[in-house]
């Protein structure tokens, strides 16, 4: 079932934004029910209008966190191109596993989405497509959130936590990401502190209540492992 053929499209003219923004905004994401089962497809456009997100609709993503061997974490300021949340600082990746490509759709040991990161890791940060390979992501768990960025977009998603671990040389691409930083816990915390670092919503989600845990926990992550969805 293609859903985006019944859901809204409303005042969501897209002229007035960064075109290659736009284009991202045809990719299909998956739609799931609260249960995380993919109930269909639909465009990143019409899944992250508020109007469709205050009827239910729901979509799959990940997010990476990525500590180098200092233990330091890799977080990046969107681009004020994005359109969704633009300018606000998040973790190291956060994007959406894809309808049109079978090795994202892949549930077992959360495939589908560790390829997904394997390709956004490259598409944002230009991390290398073959320095990290799937076996090298700790799936965590899932946390479901609402949040809107402003009157006409927002996020609905259940997201998926994936921990990556090693040193990376980076390039990163200018539209997606406007600076980059890698800091340890305390560095995080303090950097937060500052009202003028405003975090994306899933990011300030995980820094309140999961990171520290997972921070204090990067050599023995399974022990961190569960099957929830958090529902925050």
């Amino acid at each position: 079932t293609c859903f985006s053929l019944v859901m809204s499209s409303h005042n969501s003219d897209l002229s007035q934004y960064d075109e290659i923004q736009v284009a991202l905004m045809k990719e299909e994401v998956l739609v799931v029910d609260e249960n995380d089962v993919v109930t269909g497809r639909g465009s990143k456009k019409d899944t992250h209008l508020m109007t469709n997100i205050n009827a239910g609709l729901l979509h799959r993503a990940f997010s990476v966190f990525l500590f180098n061997n200092e233990g330091k974490l890799l977080i990046q300021k969107r681009a004020d191109e994005k359109i969704t949340f633009p300018g606000l600082w998040a973790n190291t990746c956060c994007s959406h596993p894809l309808w049109d490509f079978p090795n994202e759709m892949i549930e077992e040991n959360q495939l589908g989405v560790k390829h997904a990161a394997i390709r956004k890791l490259n598409h944002e940060l230009g991390i290398k497509l073959d320095r990290f390979t799937t076996d090298d992501f700790t799936y965590l768990t899932r946390i479901h959130y609402k949040a809107a960025s402003d009157g006409l977009w927002g996020e609905h998603e259940i997201d998926y936590i994936l921990i990556a671990k090693g040193d990376v040389e980076l390039d990163v691409n200018p539209n997606e990401a406007s600076a980059v930083k890698w800091l340890s816990k305390s560095e995080l915390h303090e950097f937060l502190k500052d009202e003028t670092n405003v975090p994306t919503p899933w990011f300030k989600i995980a820094v309140e209540k999961f990171v520290n845990e997972w921070w204090d926990n990067l050599d023995n992550l399974a022990a961190k492992q569960d099957n929830l969805i958090h529902r925050l």
